[in-house]
């Protein structure tokens, strides 16, 4: 067996890595032994495994490895959030973000997509496209990867990508997270953030437990049509159907993710319609003011009407939260380290390259 046909066993549920001990004559206990290990400890070496027989270590060498990621560039902004470039296997690269919250507390943001292909106009990665989806075992890795620098203790799967495009890998990575022999993270320690695919959404919530996020940005068809090219297929009557209909967990809410664009969508009238379609939806809204980056149409709104907003939705008992922004004075925006680096290596696509069909 060449060492380019070896399983990588951070691409395995632990169901799927019983079954590979199985074949080899081992008892399902090994298995939670090896998650443990991987996750637990950090190895990436059979060798230190040392309550494994050498004998059985010996075969696993054989036939699987435990990839280990190192990131290719880090930039450290002043308010501690640490910003990751990951250069994969196949030359392609995807980014992570360590957001260092209260106390001693990091968030980890990861990416599930190289690239996407929901074209968000206010997205600097959607300017990429679609080149391909992350397997289960590459994003796992920037868990592994960030946990190097200290404890993560919440994931929030809004990086690159659309996670719901990418549903059979990310739910695998869920799982990997959830084990009790591993990572040990609950349900309600990690977060995935949607676009609005609104079929996906509802598979979700029948396949796996994990808090729902929806990147709204819009209180109208006609606008959020602008923004977010994926509302022409599910318009806000669907999305917001999904939503109710998703399940929560005792106190959950789903969180309401709403950028707030300078004379776009940060009027008075946008938060009162915003009210309106949250009718009946425990939610929450994060107001996420507008990052601006080069080539952007769009502005950072004032705070002014940051301020209206905010207070308009808390007059009206929904939860609004500001969510500062981080990371001001490195690369922080989704996109802009990979941006940054690929232009100038010279590596970015044309203009159309890579776009989704």
């Amino acid at each position: 067996m060449t060492a380019g046909s070896l399983i990588d066993l951070k691409n395995l549920t632990m169901e799927e890595l019983s079954a590979l001990l199985a074949e080899m004559g081992q008892k399902p206990f090994r298995a939670k032994q090896i998650v443990r290990w991987i996750y637990g400890r950090g190895a990436t070496s059979f060798a230190d495994m040392t309550d494994l027989s050498k004998a059985f270590r010996e075969e696993l060498e054989k036939r699987a490895t435990i990839s280990d990621w190192q990131p290719e560039v880090v930039e450290d902004s002043r308010d501690g959030t640490r910003k990751y470039l990951f250069r994969l296997a196949d030359g392609q690269t995807v980014e992570t973000v360590r957001i260092p919250m209260e106390g001693e507390r990091a968030t980890l943001c990861i990416s599930t997509q190289v690239g996407c292909a929901m074209q968000c106009s206010f997205c600097l990665t959607g300017s990429f496209g679609l080149v391909r989806n992350l397997e289960a075992g590459e994003i796992v890795n920037q868990v592994c990867a960030a946990l190097k620098d200290g404890p993560i203790n919440n994931i929030v799967l809004m990086g690159m990508g659309e996670p719901l495009h990418n549903l059979d890998n990310v739910v695998k990575a869920l799982q990997i997270f959830y084990l009790d022999d591993g990572f040990g993270y609950g349900a309600r320690k990690v977060t995935l953030s949607t676009s609005g695919l609104v079929p996906q959404m509802r598979e979700l919530g029948q396949r796996v437990r994990v808090n729902l996020a929806v990147s709204l940005n819009a209180t109208t068809d006609a606008v959020r049509d602008e923004l977010m090219p994926v509302n022409r297929r599910y318009p806000l009557k669907e999305l917001m159907a999904a939503c109710r209909d998703y399940p929560l967990h005792g106190r959950g809410r789903i969180t309401f993710e709403y950028i707030l664009i300078r004379g776009v969508n940060d009027t008075l009238q946008d938060a009162k319609r915003l009210v309106g379609l949250l009718h009946g939806v425990k939610a929450k809204v994060n107001l996420i003011p507008y990052n601006e980056h080069e080539g952007s149409p769009f502005n950072a709104p004032t705070a002014e009407s940051i301020e209206a907003f905010q207070t308009y939705l808390l007059s009206r008992d929904i939860v609004a939260i500001r969510r500062a922004s981080k990371g001001q004075d490195i690369s922080a925006a989704c996109g802009q380290l990979k941006g940054k680096l690929e232009k100038a290596q010279g590596r970015l696509p044309a203009p159309g390259e890579n776009s989704p069909a």
